[in-house]
C-alpha cells in the first residue's frame, strides 16, 4: 500500500504539467479547501468520474457506556462523507 500526501500530489502537477512547486502546492491546497469549505456550508462537490463529497446528518440516539452498562443520550451529529462515483467503483475492482 503506497501513501500519498498533498506534497506527492502537488509533486505529480510539477512533473506533468511544468508547475512550480510553489504553484503545484497552492493548487492542490486550494482544491481541498474549497472541498472543506463546500462541507462547512453544508454543500456537496460533485467531481464528475471521481466522487461526491456530502454532508452525512446522524440522528440522536441512545447508546450504552460498554464501561459501565450505562444508557447515555448521543446528540444528532454531522460527518463529512465521500460516496465514489460508479467508474471508480468499477476501475477499483
Amino acid at each position: 500500500m503506497i501513501k500519498k500526501t498533498k506534497k506527492d500530489l502537488a509533486e505529480v502537477l510539477v512533473e506533468k504539467y511544468g508547475y512550480t512547486k510553489k504553484e503545484a502546492n497552492e493548487v492542490v491546497t486550494t482544491l481541498f479547501d474549497e472541498i472543506a469549505a463546500n462541507l462547512v456550508n453544508g454543500d456537496t462537490t460533485d467531481i464528475s468520474g471521481f466522487g461526491k463529497f456530502v454532508v452525512k446528518t446522524r440522528k440522536a440516539r441512545v447508546g450504552i457506556n460498554p464501561a459501565t452498562g450505562e444508557k447515555i443520550d448521543i446528540e444528532a451529529s454531522k460527518a463529512p462523507a465521500f460516496r465514489p462515483a460508479k467508474a471508480l467503483k468499477e476501475s477499483v475492482k
